[in-house]
């Protein structure tokens, strides 16, 4: 191979093990993240229940089973005003509970879909550190793997492989930085 200034820089193997060790290293740390944000949630959860069970407690030890008069004098089913705004503020935080519990859950699905692409980046690097000795298919790996696993969506604020190819395949400029600069990635649904 001849050594000119205008070649093309050579690829190697190692940069995309590294490549792919970092993806996953950042994608586990997102997964940390929104594991502390999840935990803060139930931790949320647990209090509002608290809240709510003393609440109920309060409300039943207060009620000894006969009717007690209304401020008009009868007999009334509803009570007094302030037995209506308890009741209203349990079911607030009853809601309260029950949207938390759901942001709980996608934050379950969203860790597993990380953990999983972590995995997968894991498990890529290793196979392009004992498989394969050109760069050039290192690449094309990177990009095809990156493409199946719309691996973008899960680097906001990063640009993968896929994204600088598709990016230099288009004539678009790419990002010095490795940040997209706030494109959409492509659609791999079409």
């Amino acid at each position: 191979m001849s050594d000119d200034s205008g070649s093309e820089p050579t690829l190697s193997v190692d940069e995309f093990v590294e490549y792919c060790r970092t993806q996953a290293g950042l994608l586990s740390g997102h997964v940390e993240t929104m594991r502390e944000e999840a935990d803060d949630l139930l931790d949320d959860i647990d209090a509002d229940m608290a809240e709510i069970r003393s609440r109920l407690e309060a409300k039943s030890s207060g009620v000894n089973g006969t009717k007690t008069p209304s401020p008009t004098g009868a007999v009334g089913a509803a009570g007094p005003n302030a037995t209506d705004t308890d009741l209203e503020e349990i079911e607030a935080l009853e809601n309260d509970v029950e949207e938390k519990q759901f942001l709980v859950e996608a934050k379950q699905t969203r860790m597993a879909a990380f953990q999983q692409l972590a995995a997968d980046y894991t498990e890529l690097g290793t196979e392009l550190q004992s498989d394969v000795t050109d760069g050039q298919e290192a690449l094309e790996r990177v990009i095809h793997f990156e493409a199946d696993h719309d691996a973008p969506v899960y680097f906001e604020d990063r640009q993968t492989v896929y994204e600088a190819a598709a990016a230099s395949s288009s004539g678009e400029p790419a990002n010095g930085n490795g940040v997209t600069g706030g494109d959409e990635p492509p659609d791999e649904n079409g």
